[in-house]
């Protein structure tokens, strides 16, 4: 997974433009295809400790739920309806943690 900053994405561009611009006159500068390569590995390296973070708040999640579910087991009567709030607002939680780690593993 490749993390962009805005700034890395426009002087990748700009690099890309001026690579291919060189590449139609048969001159290509190696200097530019140094600099586009050094700046997806450092976009790399910030994506993986983004992958990295979101697998963390995942699992951070999912144990929250089954502090939720177990909570909503044990809940005298009297509880139950806050611990079953409890549990579906954990549910959402997850579901959306889920959601953002696969979004970050499919770009």
């Amino acid at each position: 997974m490749y993390s962009y900053t805005r700034a890395e994405s426009r002087e990748r561009s700009r690099l890309f433009r001026k690579g291919f611009k060189q590449a139609l006159a048969d001159c290509v500068d190696d200097r530019v295809t140094a600099r586009i390569h050094a700046i997806d590995a450092v976009a790399a390296e910030r994506g993986q400790r983004e992958l990295t973070a979101l697998h963390e708040v995942q699992a951070t999640t999912r144990q929250e739920l089954a502090r939720a579910k177990a909570a909503e087991r044990t809940a005298p009567r009297t509880d139950k309806t806050a611990a079953r709030q409890a549990r579906k607002d954990a549910e959402q939680r997850v579901r959306l943690a889920e959601r953002a780690v696969h979004k970050a593993e499919r770009d």
